[in-house]
């Protein structure tokens, strides 16, 4: 099989509509401002030695900074991880946790870093109160204590340092750039600017996030600069001290006590004895490449499965963005997120059928139930794969010139989680409470130490040789798992270099509700989906709700790294 990905093709040609079709296009253009990023393609960055594509440029330049130090693809990715949760802190930081998924070139098989949050000791199932929809009552699992978990970052990057780092680098050398831009302070970008502005009634309802994300009092404007002084006080504390920093000590006291005056549960107790869980990846195959994902309590089960049905369906045979592959991608969406709310959940609790899941028979069987002339209800209802058993966010993706790869998706939930920032530290407290189900009787229900389900789906591709070739993942929540495996299906089967599988537009359908699709996506495949008698809602033409996919692809001669990053976010690759 060829090896695609590294060469330009010419953007998709569609054929041209009906002078009705044409009419409607203008309208659903004109539904909302195209919001076209400016420096479209110039986001992407290739270099032989190393390439760190993430969701903002100087925690990219974070990472090659370290490979220059002569640290590998793991020290990168710490470096880089520390940044973003000050260079983008309404995504991610040292009040949530994530999945970083490594494969070395040393290693026969990838490893999976679980620093996802966890249930405090004190949370029970029925802990919210629910409203007649079954929603916590007062947003109680999105803004206050109540909603913030026992965190899992600082323990899971400096985890991942220890035991696949290159030992070159000390902890307090891959954790200075995160210093520097939070004394420095970071560039307000208009994307910045909105998020705080969108969110700013919850900062100044928990008010000490005040002190740092305005400016005289009101939403910073693009261009300003915000200073954290005590976020650089807190990781000055973390390269001295490392973990203990956070989980003990006056640090410690003061999560605890901000947390609970703010209706929490959280204890000392819980910080302590927090435990960062390493996992076996899953791993399925895709038209003769290898994908590696994470396992549950992440989404990587799922992209696997969906790919699994976009291979069955013959996606790659269909038109580019024709109504028979859209409707191909909804259907098989449908299914599969009816297995995902079914059996998905943290394996130390409940057992999930993974490799039911993930099985080419069972996408086999799922597969069957889709007909190119009707449409299957939604929800679908779940299927069986335990009989085919054997015996917000932010993500970002590294490779150096030794065939090392990272993939790292990392979270606190909500933009600036539960609002909840703890003084003195600089450390605003993730939701991820709210990524449970709020009623007793499901795999994924609250209990004491239990982790929360996630979409979080950090992905590793070799190529059908078994050769490094991708690594990837996204922001998005349920839309990460479709994003990513548009984004494959670009690469594999249409031959899209990596920044242009990225910039392609995408579709979305969920467990429930109509297909979404970006406003660039064909008129002939809006009109085909209408036909089929789908519910379909045009969304903007470049729309961050649906991810912010940042990769990794190493061309088909194994020379050079090309990085791609996604318009969607601030998004922007580096590489040397």
């Amino acid at each position: 099989m060829p090896r695609p990905g590294a060469c330009r093709r010419r953007p998709a040609i569609v054929s041209v509509p009906s002078a009705v079709a044409a009419a409607l296009l203008l309208l659903l253009q004109a539904r909302t401002p195209a919001q076209t990023p400016l420096n479209l393609y110039g986001r992407g960055a290739s270099g032989a030695n190393g390439v760190v594509a993430a969701a903002k440029p100087d925690a990219s330049q974070a990472g090659i900074a370290i490979l220059k130090m002569g640290g590998n693809a793991v020290d990168a990715a710490v470096a880089t991880g520390f940044a973003l949760g000050v260079l983008e802190p309404n995504a991610s930081g040292i009040g949530g946790g994530g999945f970083m998924l490594i494969k070395l070139a040393s290693m026969r098989e990838a490893a999976v870093v679980d620093f996802r949050p966890t249930a405090p000791a004190a949370a029970a199932p029925d802990m919210f109160a629910l409203d007649e929809r079954g929603r916590p009552i007062g947003n109680a699992s999105v803004e206050g204590g109540l909603a913030s978990a026992v965190p899992g970052e600082v323990k899971g990057l400096l985890y991942a340092l220890e035991h696949y780092g290159s030992g070159k680098l000390t902890r307090a050398q891959v954790i200075q750039p995160a210093v520097d831009w939070a004394e420095r302070g970071i560039p307000v970008t208009a994307n910045l600017a909105q998020i705080i502005k969108d969110n700013f009634a919850k900062l100044r309802k928990y008010e000490h996030g005040l002190a740092i994300y305005s400016v005289d009092g009101f939403p910073p404007e693009a261009g300003d600069t915000l200073v954290n002084t005590d976020l650089a006080a807190t990781l000055r504390r973390i390269q001295a001290e490392g973990a203990d920093a956070v989980y003990a000590g006056d640090i410690a006291a003061r999560i605890v006590a901000e947390v609970r005056k703010r209706g929490g549960v959280l204890t000392l107790e819980d910080l302590a004895t927090y435990q960062v869980k390493e996992r076996k990846p899953v791993v399925g195959s895709y038209r003769g490449y290898t994908l590696i994902a994470a396992p549950p309590p992440s989404g990587g089960t799922h992209v696997l499965q969906l790919l699994n049905l976009a291979e069955q369906l013959g996606v790659a045979a269909l038109p580019e963005q024709s109504a028979e592959a859209a409707h191909a991608w909804a259907e098989a969406c449908k299914l599969v997120f009816a297995d995902r709310t079914r059996y998905s959940a943290d394996p130390d609790f409940v057992r999930v059928p993974v490799a039911g899941l993930v099985s080419k028979a069972y996408a086999k069987t799922l597969a069957a139930l889709v007909r190119p002339d009707a449409v299957l209800p939604a929800p679908a209802p779940p299927g069986d794969p335990a009989k085919y058993e054997s015996g917000s966010t932010t993500s970002y993706a590294v490779m150096d010139r030794d065939g090392n790869m990272v993939a790292v998706t990392k979270t606190i939930n909500m933009f600036f989680g539960s609002g909840v920032v703890v003084p003195g530290t600089g450390i605003v407290m993730g939701d991820d409470m709210d990524d449970f189900e709020a009623r007793p009787g499901s795999a994924n229900s609250i209990q004491p130490g239990k982790r929360m389900l996630s979409s979080m789906s950090p992905t590793l591709v070799l190529d059908p040789q078994g050769r490094p070739f991708m690594a990837l993942g996204s922001p998005g929540a349920t839309r990460i798992i479709p994003t990513l495996a548009q984004v494959i299906s670009n690469v594999v089967d249409r031959g899209m270099p990596i920044q242009a599988a990225i910039n392609a537009p995408r579709l979305y359908q969920g467990r429930t509700g109509g297909v979404s699709i970006e406003g660039r996506y064909s008129i002939n495949a809006y009109n085909g989906l209408v036909r089929l008698g789908h519910a379909v809602t045009v969304s903007p033409d470049y729309d961050p709700a649906y991810g912010g996919v940042h990769a990794v692809l190493l061309d088909r001669e194994g020379k050079v790294l090309h990085g791609g990053a996604d318009p969607r976010r601030d998004g922007q690759a580096a590489g040397y």
